[in-house]
């Protein structure tokens, strides 16, 4: 059942949930409110859509202690929408998207998972990775020193304060951090930007409203494009991110119970005011590595975000922006798999060649679906390749009967074919021939044309052919397809000579 959960979910690690949940709040106020800004609508768009798709994702998303909320990824798709027809056309392509990804869930394409290989999935966190680090460096530039030594400052709170002991391993490092450059920089009187720099935050919850949207054919077609796009990558990015949080927590969740969760989420979103969201990646990792496992940290984060910026706003806004690009420079330094830098020289060129570029599309375009398509398409590339090269085919003569029997052993396909036929001896005066393919398969139709090939090849030069050993899903593919015994496509297949 889609909302069904176990008591554990919620109830199994309580105060590090709750504490977790804080951590994240804090740092989803900046996020949101700056990929408001970069998708061109007001930074309570972006605050709003966060505080609600963590509250519902908490109830109806297949992977616990997952944060989703409004992404950088997301809102780069919607800028020129925006920019064209304003936010009731944001609104509902954001409801279109969550209709989309229900579909996609009841169509179980969560499965798709098991097709992206562990090189691109390390790409991807190293892009992933890379690009938390980049999207700090603006609030590094043209700052005084004031702000390097307090980014320097919340960078050893957060790695030397769990050392401390009893203390250090209670209390979230990111957590404290925050408070003390707040109340340093507080103390001292440091002109340095702050979170209420960062736009105006709203002074109430969220509330039901309808998009004032034309429906027609015409603002279909406008908005359809928008909403695949925004679909595919907001399932990729939280299929992935599940995918990391389970190898984190060492725990399964469920795919397409996400997909359908995401899509209920980004439905309500849009009829609350919100943009299109999903998992995320960083606030995820702080979640996880603030102690958080259970749904109780997602349902938190909402509420304490929605909690702070409307009662607890003029706190908020004074908490400067080196504390929270100091916890995002940690979230991507344990984000980043260095362990595939280490052992670069241990992994076969194809698994370096397919992370790297993985890495380098998506740092690039900055956009998670691109680098992730180019690494699966690398991969199945790769993959195919080197199992064409276990194919072997041998074979031996009796003479006495004028007979040769080709043995067949490995995978036959499209990679393949044209070795497969390649080994064989067309020229051999010899009466008869028995290939066994006990030891092969034949996975598809470029297999069953090779084979007909060799058995016609054989046929013109006088030579009589047995198929021995086709195994029952092969023989199914060959009965179907196959055109040996037929003249007029026998013609065709060779090509009229």
């Amino acid at each position: 059942m889609l909302f069904s959960s176990t008591k554990s979910d919620w109830f199994g690690n309580v105060r590090r949930d709750l504490i977790a949940g804080l951590v994240v709040a804090l740092a989803l106020i900046p996020e949101a409110i700056a990929f408001s800004i970069l998708a061109g609508v007001d930074p309570r768009v972006g605050l709003y859509a966060s505080f609600c798709i963590a509250v519902i994702i908490s109830f109806v998303g297949g992977r616990p202690g997952m944060i989703s909320a409004a992404t950088g990824a997301m809102a780069l798709l919607i800028v020129s929408l925006v920019r064209s027809h304003g936010l009731d056309y944001l609104l509902a392509v954001t409801v279109l998207t969550g209709i989309f990804q229900v579909i996609a869930g009841y169509l179980k394409l969560g499965n798709m998972m098991s097709f992206i290989s562990q090189s691109v999935m390390t790409g991807f966190v190293n892009a992933l990775a890379i690009l938390i680090f980049l999207a700090q460096l603006p609030e590094l530039q043209n700052v005084s020193y004031y702000v390097y030594a307090m980014t320097l400052l919340g960078l050893g709170i957060i790695y030397l304060f769990p050392l401390i002991p009893k203390v250090g391993k209670v209390i979230p490092s990111p957590l404290i951090c925050i408070l003390v450059l707040t109340l340093i920089s507080q103390l001292l009187g440091f002109d340095i930007r702050t979170v209420g720099n960062m736009g105006e935050l709203p002074d109430s919850l969220p509330f039901f409203v309808i998009p004032d949207f034309p429906l027609n054919m015409e603002s279909l077609m406008i908005i359809l494009p928008y909403a695949v796009a925004l679909t595919l990558v907001g399932l990729l990015e939280s299929l992935m991110t599940a995918s990391i949080v389970d190898e984190l927590t060492d725990t399964k969740s469920d795919k397409n119970r996400e997909c359908k969760g995401q899509g209920i989420a980004n439905i309500i979103t849009g009829f609350f005011g919100g943009m299109a969201g999903c998992a995320m990646i960083g606030q995820s990792v702080i979640n996880v590595k603030s102690g958080g496992r259970g749904r109780l940290s997602t349902l938190s984060a909402g509420i304490f975000l929605m909690l702070m910026i409307v009662f607890l706003s003029d706190f908020l806004k004074i908490i400067p922006m080196a504390a929270l690009v100091a916890v995002m420079i940690m979230v991507s330094i344990g984000t980043f798999n260095w362990n595939s830098i280490k052992s670069i020289n241990k992994y076969p060129l194809s698994t370096n060649i397919v992370m790297i570029t993985t890495v380098g599309v998506v740092v690039w375009t900055h956009n998670l679906a691109y680098g992730v398509l180019i690494g699966v398409i690398l991969s199945a590339l790769f993959f195919a390749n080197k199992i064409s090269h276990f194919l072997l085919v041998t074979s031996d003569v009796d003479e006495k009967n004028n007979c040769r029997t080709y043995v067949v052993k490995g995978q036959v396909f499209f990679n393949s074919a044209e070795r497969f036929i390649d080994m064989f001896n067309f020229k051999e005066a010899i009466e008869n021939v028995v290939i066994d393919v006990s030891q092969a398969h034949f996975w598809d139709i470029s297999a069953v044309s090779a084979l007909d090939k060799v058995i016609i090849k054989f046929r013109r030069e006088g030579t009589t052919v047995e198929i021995l050993g086709l195994n029952k899903a092969s023989q199914t593919i060959v009965d179907r397809f196959g055109v040996a015994n037929d003249p007029k496509a026998v013609e065709k297949l060779m090509g009229g000579h």
